[in-house]
């Protein structure tokens, strides 16, 4: 039997933790490893201590910003980012892999903190009705490593 490759495991992983995610209008999980460790894990949702939106708000969800965004939830990314950052991890040359592209603020807190690759699973673009993925552009530009993973290969987890 074949082992799996770390890219495997990490998003599926990274699946597995969007299912965590209090969000009703899009669960999004991410992993961020270096040297094939883990260093930290996030999903999407509001900060800690704050609202659940699946609870306190089930009909819609909670309110939406001037841009029709959650105006209260961190995005999967951003927490991962953090909870490495607030315990002194290391997160510059890592690999980030996420279920949905990062949104352009994601992609310029990624860009500075030195995170060299993303592995994305679905577009952000395509999810949010855009031209583009604004946030793959702008890593890309500036010498991030991004690549769209295969959903082949994770097909057991989407029957």
């Amino acid at each position: 039997m074949a082992k799996p490759e770390f890219d495997d495991i990490y998003m599926e992983l990274a699946v597995n933790i969007a299912k965590r995610s209090h969000c009703i209008k899009a669960q999004v999980g991410a992993v961020l490893a270096r040297d094939t460790r883990i260093i930290s894990i996030g999903y999407n949702g509001p900060p800690s201590g704050t609202h659940n939106c699946d609870e306190e708000f089930p009909e819609h969800g909670c309110a939406r910003d001037s841009k029709g965004s959650c105006s209260l939830a961190l995005h999967a990314e951003q927490n991962a980012i953090l909870f490495a950052a607030k315990n002194g991890s290391q997160v510059d040359g890592a690999t980030l892999y996420v279920t949905l592209s990062p949104c352009i603020a994601c992609a310029r807190i990624i860009f500075s903190m030195k995170i060299s690759k993303v592995v994305f699973l679905d577009s952000y673009a395509q999810y949010k009705g855009l031209v583009a993925d604004e946030g793959v552009e702008f890593l890309r530009k500036f010498g991030v490593e991004v690549i769209q993973y295969d959903k082949n290969r994770l097909s057991h987890l989407f029957k």
